[in-house]
């Protein structure tokens, strides 16, 4: 049966200043490392038991109804503004229409050159694609809104970077990869007209019931203020919040250099290229204030009051931190076993925290430790716990459930860097078997599943991942 993908693809329907029409650049031995079958049923895909389906999703064959195109934005990057980004490394195959009418964007990543590719190979290694297929789809059944992976493919074709290592391409699936840099890029050229044009699609797209661009921001910023405590619930750090890399839809997006916490640390910082921190753990709610900000900026020119609208925008944007701390706090007295948080609240989960940072207590397993009251066993200073849970349990009789509160929010599985990485040794070497083990584990990251005990095991300490990469 021939592969069938029901394509809709609105985003290349919009004017030149928007993408470049470019096609994948084939590769030599396409060969399908994974395939997502589930996701490919929700967006309505068929035929996937062909035999070229590794064609297709290494840029080799192009389904019917494609229409590939490289996508322009542009961004801050470590708060300096680039002028011009777009897809150096993605093609946008298309859309789709779910049965259930949500649109999605099919993505290919790792396809090769593109108009904006910047001297780049347009090329992904192994080592990158696994991660995100891994994480994303890890993300996803976390229940944070994410891209996901559709496909994984070998190309049979090193790319070189310090060193040759196996080639890969990525297929993945987003309900938009429209980015805070989308705006900024017209925006900053005074491109008022594909500014205007951008709004209304991103409106029609994702938030209809947005009037005007007050409306459209303050929706985005409910969303990412929703996002970022979702995130550190679970200790991620995305470690590369550029404007580029920051949806309109609210979705995670780009899983580069990012990582999980281990042992607590509220300053944790993994990315390799973020040398002072600007993506740390506890940063990550200012940088998405200030990501809106950058939104905000973009927008002004399409109010017909611009000073007017600076002040109004103003006011949205300082109002978010505390949006921010309301979804934190929600989220984190769900992991201690509270409905419904009083303001009180936050005291006796910041003082977990501390006892947390202090002993380098395990962020997952103490709080899931929580569920059968052994969170004593994760801390040197017991003493200093027992203070802290007796007044736990008092706040905590009251509620109806508190267990299963805290087992819903409180994974036992997480992708814990080490393995990652392990799982990226073993795979460049030929193994595939800890990703697909890894995959069908974090599929369901809230069930104890005691045969796979060791895959929630923080790491020895000559296992401790000390920096992570970009995925270049």
């Amino acid at each position: 049966m021939t592969l069938h993908i029901p394509f809709d693809n609105s985003y290349a329907r919009l004017p030149d200043p928007f993408h470049s029409h470019q096609p994948p650049t084939p590769v030599q031995a396409p060969s399908l490392i994974a395939f997502n079958h589930d996701l490919a049923a929700e967006l309505g895909i068929t035929g996937t038991d062909d035999p070229q389906l590794a064609s297709y999703f290494a840029g080799n064959m192009l389904p019917q109804g494609a229409e590939p195109i490289a996508q322009l934005y542009a961004g801050h990057q470590f708060g300096q503004y680039n002028p011009q980004l777009g897809d150096g490394r993605a093609i946008l195959l298309g859309e789709v229409v779910n049965p259930n009418g949500l649109r999605r964007d099919i993505q290919l990543k790792g396809s090769g050159q593109t108009p904006y590719s910047r001297r780049g190979d347009g090329r992904a290694w192994l080592g990158p694609v696994l991660r995100e297929y891994v994480v994303s789809e890890a993300m996803h059944a976390l229940g944070v809104p994410t891209t996901r992976a559709l496909a994984a493919t070998r190309t049979g074709q090193d790319v070189i970077r310090d060193r040759p290592l196996p080639g890969a391409v990525l297929t993945r699936v987003a309900q938009s990869h429209i980015r805070v840099g989308t705006f900024q890029v017209f925006a900053a050229r005074g491109e008022t007209d594909a500014l205007k044009t951008l709004f209304e699609y991103t409106v029609d797209r994702h938030y209809p019931q947005a009037q005007d661009p007050s409306d459209l921001l303050q929706m985005v910023m409910d969303r990412q203020a929703a996002l970022i405590p979702h995130w550190m619930s679970f200790g991620f750090i995305h470690g590369v919040m550029n404007t580029d890399n920051c949806t309109l839809s609210g979705e995670t997006i780009d899983y580069g250099p990012c990582a999980f916490l281990d042992g607590f640390d509220a300053h944790g910082v993994f990315s390799s290229i973020d040398r002072r921190g600007r993506y740390a753990y506890s940063a990550q709610a200012d940088i998405i204030a200030w990501n809106m900000a950058q939104l905000a900026t973009s927008l002004i020119p399409l109010m017909p009051d611009q000073d007017r609208a600076v002040d109004q925008f103003t006011k949205q944007i300082n109002a978010m931190p505390e949006l921010i701390r309301a979804n934190w706090l929600s989220r984190f007295a769900a992991k201690i076993g509270i409905a419904s948080p009083a303001p009180d609240d936050e005291t006796l989960i910041t003082d977990l925290l501390i006892l947390m940072h202090k002993d380098q207590a395990d962020f997952t397993n103490t709080f899931r430790a929580l569920v059968n009251d052994t969170g004593r066993d994760q801390f040197v200073d017991r003493a200093a716990f027992d203070s802290w849970r007796a007044r736990w349990q008092s706040r905590i009789e009251t509620e109806t459930a508190p267990d299963m509160i805290m087992k819903q929010a409180n994974p036992a599985f997480i992708p814990r860097n080490h393995r990652i990485e392990q799982m990226i040794d073993a795979a460049v070497a030929g193994d595939d078997d800890l990703f697909h083990r890894l995959n069908r584990v974090l599929a369901n990251p809230f069930d104890d599943q005691p045969d796979e005990s060791d895959l929630a095991a923080p790491p020895q300490p000559s296992e401790v991942v000390k920096a992570t990469f970009c995925g270049t």
